[in-house]
Order: C-alpha cells, then sequence, then structure tokens
C-alpha cells in the first residue's frame, strides 16, 4: 500500500493521538476516569498515533483520499 497522510496531517493526528493518551492516562479529569471513556480515548490516540507514524490511513485508500503532494 502506498503512503497517503501528507506532513500536515501526520503532525495533527500525532498531536491529537499524544493528546489523547495524555488525556487518558495522566490528566486526572473526571470524564476519563470511566472505563469506556479511557477505553475509547485510548484507542482513538493508538489509532491516530499510529496512522501518523507508518502514514498510511485505511480509511483514505478506502475512499481514495490523499493528503500528501509527493505520493
Amino acid at each position: 500500500m502506498t503512503t497517503n497522510v501528507g506532513t500536515l496531517d501526520r503532525i495533527l493526528r500525532a498531536a491529537l493521538g499524544l493528546a489523547l493518551l495524555y488525556l487518558a492516562f495522566l490528566s486526572g479529569i473526571q470524564f476519563f476516569a470511566g472505563p469506556l471513556s479511557k477505553f475509547g480515548a485510548t484507542v482513538i490516540g493508538i489509532v491516530m498515533f499510529v496512522t501518523s507514524v507508518t502514514r498510511l490511513c485505511p480509511l483514505y485508500a478506502i475512499f481514495g483520499v490523499k493528503t500528501c503532494r509527493e505520493c
């Protein structure tokens, strides 16, 4: 599979992923104390971070979207 995530998209995904992981485990915010919200934030955070590192988004591939100029 070819890469389909551009630089700005990667930065935003990495920041969102790390922010969600921080909120889930280190923030102490009452909303993220519940198991469902903690699990949801963790899963979404990991997915966002992994897609930013690999530069490959499966949903973009399904819909034919590319946010990178060089690919």
